[in-house]
């Protein structure tokens, strides 16, 4: 499979992080560790030397023209939510989204993608601080509050800040599979896969030390065999909770549903395991707590739309 061109938008103002983000996933020369070296160009909304929000400029390779053959296109954010984004910049997106270039925003960049008009009637995430704004702007999308990123195919969006990432390194993930983003993220040190969403990021009320400290150790537990035999009446008697208490203190700290969570981690498992033996799929299957074949193949298919034979042919390393 070639790989894909991506382009990076950058603009006076924007925060030098949210630039760096796709650049630390994509630009980096990794190729000792697996991972195909990207042709990546960071191309500027304006001429020259543009001020970011911190104290120094950046010098963009490329203006808006270097977005017309990009596979790829990241814009990472926006200036602020109030300002209109510039009728060139959303023709450009356009013309991109109609040849079939796959685009992705990341944090404000949402706002970036809605303005152009090619998330109507589509889902799509952002900061969650921005979400109400976002759904009441354009109606037209399905906003999701609480997820860290939304992929719909050719767009992808994001929620705020550290979330670029995550965002990133699952396209990293869907274009060469689970292992080598698995390798990224080691490089990097973060969590290849963090679970949960935006929810777990709002603040509120904390519970007592003892309970948080027996909820966390049993989530740690499951972290380490998630192909166990678990219930949740099992798990919030051991962390000594009630179901309705372990439930709902579950989805305000992951932003998720214990079984989603669980079967993501499991998901994971099959992916690098796929990727990294010849082992039948039954195989897999039952190491990794799916039980059989037809269920492995039937959560496979939903969530990466694609089987787990496939799925090999196309990432085995």
């Amino acid at each position: 499979m070639p790989v894909p061109t991506i382009a990076v938008v950058s603009f006076a103002g924007i925060s030098p992080f949210h630039l760096a983000v796709p650049c630390l996933v994509f630009d980096e020369d990794r190729r000792e560790f697996g991972v195909p070296r990207f042709p990546v160009r960071v191309c500027g909304l304006e001429r020259g030397p543009t001020p970011t929000s911190s104290r120094y400029a950046v010098a963009p390779e490329a203006g808006l023209e270097g977005l017309v053959d990009a596979d790829i296109i990241v814009v990472p954010s926006w200036r602020d939510i109030e300002e209109a984004p510039p009728v060139v910049l959303l023709d450009a997106l356009r013309k991109a989204h109609g040849r079939g270039a796959m685009l992705v925003g990341l944090c404000l960049g949402s706002f970036v993608l809605a303005a152009a008009g090619v998330l109507d009637g589509r889902p799509a995430a952002t900061h969650w601080a921005y979400a109400e704004a976002l759904a009441a702007r354009y109606p037209a999308i399905e906003v999701r509050p609480d997820d860290l990123y939304v992929d719909d195919g050719n767009i992808i969006t994001s929620a705020g800040v550290a979330a670029g990432l995550d965002c990133c390194l699952h396209l990293l993930r869907r274009l060469c599979g689970a292992e080598i983003a698995a390798r990224v993220a080691r490089r990097i040190v973060v969590s290849p896969h963090r679970q949960g969403g935006q929810a777990q990021f709002i603040e509120k009320p904390a519970l007592p030390g003892s309970e948080v400290d027996r909820f966390s150790q049993v989530m740690e537990a499951v972290q380490r065999d998630p192909a166990g035999a678990y219930s949740i009446d099992l798990l919030a008697a051991r962390a000594a909770m009630s179901r309705r208490s372990f439930t709902r203190h579950f989805r305000q700290r992951m932003g998720t549903t214990f079984l989603d969570w669980l079967t993501q981690q499991r998901l994971t498992l099959a992916q690098r395991a796929l990727e990294t033996s010849e082992r039948p799929v039954e195989a897999i299957a039952y190491e990794t707590g799916f039980g059989s074949a037809v269920s492995l193949r039937q959560h496979f298919r939903a969530t990466f739309k694609t089987s787990p034979a496939d799925y090999r042919r196309s990432f085995r390393l």
